[in-house]
C-alpha cells in the first residue's frame, strides 16, 4: 500500500503534441424544429495573413452544433457587412434570418488582433452585443468559442459552453499493439493534444474542478494505479497503488480529495475517499456488495454512487460522515450506473438498460424523480454534462467503432464525434 504521494518519470509522455490523427467529422444527426435562423456574416480582416483563419465559420459551426441555431450557408447571403451600419435588415428578414452577427478584424501589430463584433435582432433592429476580443494568431479558435459562448447566452439566457474542453481516451490499433492515448480537445473536438499514451490501458479521466488537472487511471505497471497530472507543466505524480483494485477517481469540488473505487483483501470492491495532502484514506461504504463509480455532490457532503447491493446494479447516495446510510434513488429497470451530476444539482444523468441495450437516462433530482432516456443507441456509456448543463457527451458505437456523441438534456438534439482514425471512449466534460 502506498502511504505517500509517488512522483515518477512520466512514460510515454507527450506533453500537449498536436496530431491530425485526433481530427473529429461532426455530425448533427437530430437538431430542434424550431431552430433559431442566424446569420453569421464572414468578418472582415484588415489585412490578409489574418484571414488565414476563418473566425466566423467558427461561430457558425458551434451554433449550428448545438442544434438550437440554424446558421445561414454564405451562398445565400447577398451581401457581406461589418458593422451595424451596413445592415439592410429588412432583406435580412426577407432571407428567414431571426439575428444578425457582423464584424471585423483589425490588426494591433506583430501577431495580435482585435475581434470587433456586433449581434442585432434583425426584426426589432436592436443591438444585443457589442464587444471585441485581442487575440494572436494560435488563440483565435478560442476567441471563436468565446463569441460563439456569448451569442449563445444573449439569445437564449444560458451559458455558453464552447470554449470549455473535453477529455478522452484514444485507443489505435489491435491487440497485442494496442496503443492508449489520453487525450484533451476542444468542445468540439478540435485541437487535440495528447497528455499521456501507454502501451497498456488507459481509463476513467477526471476533471479538477478548476480544470488545470486531470486524475486517470493507468495499467503501465501492468496494475491498476490512479494517477493526476497537472496539464499545463506535465506534472505528474502516482496517488493511490493499492493492492487490489484501484479505479473511478472523481475530484471533490474543493479539489483537496478524491473519491475512488478500492478493493479489500477479498476482492471486495467498496468506495473511499483519500486526501490528496495526506494521503489519509476514509471509507465511505462497507457492503458485501459491488460499490463503485462515486461522484461528489455539489456541497461535498454526500456521494453518489453505483451498487449491485440489491441484486443488481442501482444508482444511491450516501452521507461522507460517519455512519450515514446510503439511498437508493434509482427503481426503474434492473440496470442503472455511472451517475453523473449536473452543475446545478437538479439532474442526475447514468446509464441504463433498455431492451437489452445500454443508453443514456436522465433522472429530474428537483421533481418527482422522474426518468427520461435520451439516446437509442445498442452501447451508450459514460456519461458526462456540459458544465452549463445543457449537453450530455457519452460514449457510443458507430458501424462497430467507438465513437463520441452528445445528446441534449431533452433529448432533442443528438450529434457524433467520430475520430478519423481508431477508437475514443471515456469522454469527460471539463468545467467553465
Amino acid at each position: 500500500m502506498n502511504k505517500a504521494p509517488c512522483s515518477i518519470a512520466v512514460l510515454g509522455l507527450l506533453l500537449f503534441c498536436s496530431r491530425s490523427w485526433g481530427e473529429f467529422v461532426v455530425e448533427v444527426t437530430r437538431g430542434q424544429d424550431d431552430a433559431i435562423p442566424i446569420a453569421v456574416v464572414p468578418f472582415s480582416p484588415q489585412e490578409a495573413d489574418a484571414g488565414t483563419f476563418d473566425v466566423a465559420q467558427v461561430v457558425a459551426d458551434d451554433l449550428a452544433r448545438s442544434g438550437r441555431f440554424k446558421a445561414m450557408d454564405r451562398k445565400d447571403m447577398i451581401e457581406e457587412p461589418h458593422n451595424g451600419a451596413g445592415i439592410a435588415f429588412d432583406d435580412w428578414r426577407r432571407l428567414g434570418n431571426d439575428y444578425i452577427l457582423v464584424g471585423l478584424m483589425l490588426s494591433q501589430g506583430g501577431d495580435r488582433y482585435n475581434i470587433i463584433f456586433e449581434l442585432f435582432n434583425v426584426l426589432n433592429r436592436q443591438r444585443l452585443l457589442g464587444y471585441q476580443i485581442s487575440a494572436n494568431r494560435t488563440g483565435m479558435r478560442l476567441a471563436s468559442h468565446q463569441i460563439a459562448d456569448m451569442v449563445f447566452d444573449k439569445i437564449l439566457g444560458i451559458r455558453g459552453a464552447f470554449a470549455t474542453r473535453i477529455a478522452y481516451i484514444s485507443v489505435i490499433g489491435s491487440l497485442p499493439n494496442k496503443t492508449y492515448r489520453l487525450v484533451v480537445a476542444d468542445a468540439d473536438g478540435e485541437n487535440p493534444h495528447i497528455v499521456m499514451q501507454s502501451n497498456e490501458p488507459l481509463m476513467s479521466p477526471a476533471w479538477s474542478p478548476d480544470g488545470q488537472t486531470l486524475a486517470y487511471v493507468s495499467f503501465e505497471d501492468r496494475l491498476p494505479s490512479v494517477y493526476v497530472q497537472v496539464l499545463k507543466t506535465g506534472e505528474r505524480r502516482r496517488v493511490s497503488a493499492r493492492a487490489g483494485v484501484n479505479q473511478a477517481p472523481a475530484w471533490s469540488p474543493d479539489g483537496k480529495k478524491l473519491a475512488l473505487t478500492l478493493s479489500t483483501r477479498d476482492g471486495n470492491l467498496d468506495v473511499y475517499v483519500l486526501d490528496l495532502g495526506t494521503q489519509a484514506l476514509t471509507r465511505i461504504t462497507d457492503d458485501p456488495g459491488i460499490d463503485t463509480e462515486p461522484q461528489w455532490s455539489k456541497d461535498g457532503q454526500n456521494l453518489y454512487f453505483t451498487s449491485d447491493r440489491a441484486g443488481g446494479p442501482q444508482i444511491y447516495r450516501v452521507g461522507i460522515e460517519p455512519g450515514d446510510h446510503p439511498r437508493r434513488l434509482t427503481f426503474q429497470g434492473n440496470y442503472n450506473a455511472r451517475p453523473r451530476l449536473s452543475s446545478d444539482e437538479s439532474e442526475l444523468a447514468f446509464v441504463t438498460q433498455e431492451d437489452g441495450a445500454y443508453r443514456i437516462a436522465l433522472m429530474d433530482l428537483k421533481g418527482r424523480g422522474e426518468m427520461q432516456v435520451l439516446t437509442k443507441g445498442r452501447f451508450d456509456v459514460s456519461p458526462s454534462f456540459a458544465p452549463n448543463g445543457a449537453m450530455i457527451i457519452y460514449a457510443s458505437r458507430d458501424r462497430g467503432r467507438g465513437v463520441l456523441a452528445l445528446v441534449s438534456v431533452d433529448g432533442r438534439v443528438q450529434e457524433r464525434l467520430v475520430a478519423s482514425e481508431g477508437e475514443v471512449q471515456e469522454p469527460a466534460w471539463s468545467p467553465f
